[in-house]
């Protein structure tokens, strides 16, 4: 096994899930195909981040499913976006409405950031230290 290809991420919605993940986030939308029973396999994917891990965006089918959009990591740090100019993808972000937690730190580990996406799932925007 070489890497974790895809990752699921419960949404409300197909159409407002890809506008936030690639207009406000910049990623790319890899696949959208009709499955032909409602619903769609839709990636996305980080730009430039070709055979990396992508986001299978998958729409809650049910109560229980709806009760997880937004809560998958229980409140926590779910997910990290590494960046190679933090600077210039935070105030990107910043303008296109990403909802930050916090301002910009910098760790021994790297720059780092939290923010939110469109359904409250909490990320960290991270440029690793050299």
């Amino acid at each position: 096994m070489s890497h974790i290809a895809l990752v699921t991420l419960v949404v409300r919605d197909y159409d407002e899930a890809i506008a936030f993940y690639r207009d406000a986030l910049g990623f790319d939308l890899v696949e959208d195909t009709d499955r032909g029973d409602g619903s769609r396999w839709v990636v996305v994917r980080p730009r430039g981040a070709a055979d990396r891990t992508g986001l299978l965006l998958a729409r809650a089918k049910d109560e229980a499913q709806g009760a997880a959009v937004g809560a998958q990591t229980g409140g926590r740090v779910g997910f990290f976006l590494h960046t190679e100019d933090f600077a210039a993808d935070h105030e990107r972000m910043r303008a296109a409405g990403v909802r930050f937690l916090e301002e910009p730190r910098h760790e021994t580990y790297g720059s780092v950031v939290v923010f939110e996406d469109l359904y409250g799932n909490r990320w960290d925007l991270l440029q690793p230290a050299a």
